[in-house]
């Protein structure tokens, strides 16, 4: 299987021993059909989780990209939905693609976004319950959060989020006023059905980072409060309006996921 597999995405190996053909047609040409097909498959479903990225660099080097990382990242799941989680990664080190040092983050933002759209559902954390925690400001200092499967939190030294919305408009894309020196970070969260892609502030995002990896309010607030003003209130009110938060734990550490 192995063979198989190795010759299935490398063109420069010879057809796996044993391959026959019923109507007596040429090994070598029917399997290297085959192979075409499977890596059309594959380069696809990366086009249909990296839109932007295929959008952000044109269809023939997309195609090209692609087709390299197939070739060294055989699909380890049935569900193609789930395939290309390294891309970011292999983007990074993609030599032509070095010029476009936005490009691995823009990946990693959409993958976080295909991530929350699969997401399990969670209930969300009634607004009451954070309300009787604020009323003990100690416990609440000691309070970490659990936040929902579809939530994400991405973080870049790009201008990610502008350039990933800039591609979500129908009609021509213009990106005349995204500031390319701009680092940008966003939530991402699925109150229904839709992910949604919230901006945040630099000192914002840190705080969430904290959170989300298991850190108590007290001290990731004072850490991200010392770079600027939290408004804690209305930042509190949009992820319970949001589903973003489904528990609150006083006591036991919580690791959350950041793409």
């Amino acid at each position: 299987m192995d063979a198989f597999a190795r010759a299935l995405l490398d063109p420069d190996q010879p057809p796996p021993p044993g391959i026959r053909v019923r109507t007596g047609a040429d090994s070598a040409s029917r399997f290297a059909v085959y192979r075409n097909n499977v890596t059309v498959s594959l380069i696809e479903a990366l086009a249909e989780t990296y839109p932007v990225v295929r959008q952000l660099v044109g269809e023939a080097f997309f195609a090209a990209m692609a087709r390299e990382y197939a070739r060294c990242h055989p699909p380890i799941s049935p569900v193609l939905a789930w395939y290309g989680r390294d891309f970011p990664e292999f983007i990074a080190g993609f030599a032509p693609a070095a010029v476009l040092s936005y490009l691995p983050d823009m990946a990693r933002l959409e993958w976080a976004y295909g991530c929350a759209f699969h997401a399990a559902d969670a209930s969300s954390l009634p607004a009451q319950a954070l309300l009787e925690r604020a009323a003990q400001p100690e416990l609440l200092a000691r309070t970490r959060l659990r936040f929902a499967p579809a939530v994400r939190l991405i973080r870049s030294a790009h201008p990610v989020v502008s350039l990933w919305q800039a591609h979500q408009v129908e009609g021509e894309i213009t990106l005349s006023g995204v500031d390319m020196a701009r680092a940008e970070a966003a939530l991402l969260v699925r109150p229904q059905s839709h992910v949604l892609v919230l901006p945040m502030p630099a000192h914002v995002a840190a705080f969430l980072d904290e959170l989300m990896a298991g850190e108590p309010l007290g001290p990731a607030f004072e850490r991200a409060s010392a770079s600027g003003p939290l408004p804690l209130p209305e930042l509190f009110s949009k992820l319970l309006e949001m589903g973003a938060v489904v528990a609150l734990d006083p006591a036991s550490p919580q690791t959350g996921e950041i793409a």
